[in-house]
């Protein structure tokens, strides 16, 4: 046990490293000079996706299921809500804003998650949850400083916002299917599903009439996307990269760090990214990490403590006491 509990604090701090250099990956010149927007969010969950079948088939054939047509149903809603409208806005914002402030700000999705998960799935809500979540609402308000001006993009913000809500969503939906199916199979047919319906409304902007509806309704982005723009030999190790390395296996060392650790300690790596994220961007990109931004960064560190901590306490409490002569084992999920 202490083996696996050794493991899942590895896998921990792969998935933070790997998760801490997404929005950094996503705004180097070579990237984002390189590729459409859209065309990026489309093609790097369609890799990662191609990447995670041979673990979701292993996984399949483990828990001895088939997929029905509903199951098949439900991901192209899960694939819809992460993908075409989560990951959209989540891009855009890096686009029009800086990723040390995406990153802090997506980190706090995991109390998104609470809240959604007690409105749709009737789970319990605890004041430690409701206290996070003010925490992070001050954390936003203290990055935007309202009272003293500056540069920061209030519509990235918005959007990263929006984003992180979306992200929730998606992710307390996949919860009803993750008890049949497992986490990698809800994500890997969630992201094979969300690239290939980005994919064709990306099409439907080549054609006259998509593109006509597109304008009207300020979607230009979505226009004249191209698919192969920016494959070079340069640009290959970025996009494979993002792909496989942010998509695919920053995902399964996160799976892996609660399975040999706990849900509790998995949260982990989205308390470590808003220290980690801003740091790397800070050496990469130059982006500077401004009193405002720390402040935000501390309050939302606070937030995660007061969502990671008492869960931590309450399920130590509720660990049965080790019989006479038997080791205390590490926490397992």
């Amino acid at each position: 046990m202490k083996r696996d509990f050794a493991l899942g604090c590895l896998f921990i701090a792969l998935a933070t490293l790997i998760f801490s250099t997404m929005e950094v990956m996503l705004k180097l010149p070579a990237v984002s000079g390189a590729f459409h927007p859209m065309q990026i969010t489309m093609e790097r969950f369609l890799v990662g996706g191609l990447c995670l079948i041979p673990v979701a088939v292993f996984t399949l054939k483990k828990k001895g299921v088939r997929l029905t047509k509903q199951d098949l149903g439900y991901f192209a809603l899960t694939g819809l809500l992460n993908i075409p409208l989560g990951m959209v806005l989540y891009q855009l914002a890096i686009t029009c804003g800086q990723a040390n402030i995406v990153a802090v700000i997506f980190s706090g999705n995991p109390i998104f998650v609470t809240m959604l998960a007690a409105l749709i799935l009737h789970e319990a809500i605890r004041w430690n949850n409701v206290l996070a979540l003010v925490f992070e609402i001050l954390g936003i308000l203290a990055i935007i400083n309202p009272f003293g001006g500056g540069e920061i993009s209030l519509l990235s913000i918005f959007l990263t916002i929006l984003s992180a809500l979306l992200f929730a969503l998606y992710s307390v939906l996949g919860k009803r299917k993750t008890a049949r199916v497992g986490s990698i199979v809800v994500t890997c047919c969630s992201f094979l599903f969300g690239s290939l319906e980005l994919a064709l409304l990306l099409l439907l902007g080549h054609t006259e009439p998509g593109a006509a509806f597109y304008q009207a309704v300020h979607l230009d982005v979505f226009c004249d996307v191209p698919f192969l723009q920016g494959i070079t030999g340069t640009t290959l190790p970025y996009f494979l990269f993002i792909g496989i390395v942010n998509c695919a296996a920053g995902y399964v060392f996160h799976m892996l760090a609660i399975e040999k650790t706990s849900a509790i300690h998995g949260s982990l790596v989205f308390f470590f990214k808003p220290i980690l994220a801003p740091i790397i961007a800070l050496v990469i990109l130059g982006e500077a990490i401004t009193p405002p931004i720390a402040l935000g960064i501390v309050l939302f560190l606070t937030g995660s403590l007061l969502g990671i901590v008492p869960e931590a306490i309450r399920a130590r409490r509720a660990e049965p006491a080790p019989a006479p002569g038997e080791p205390e084992t590490a926490p397992t999920k």
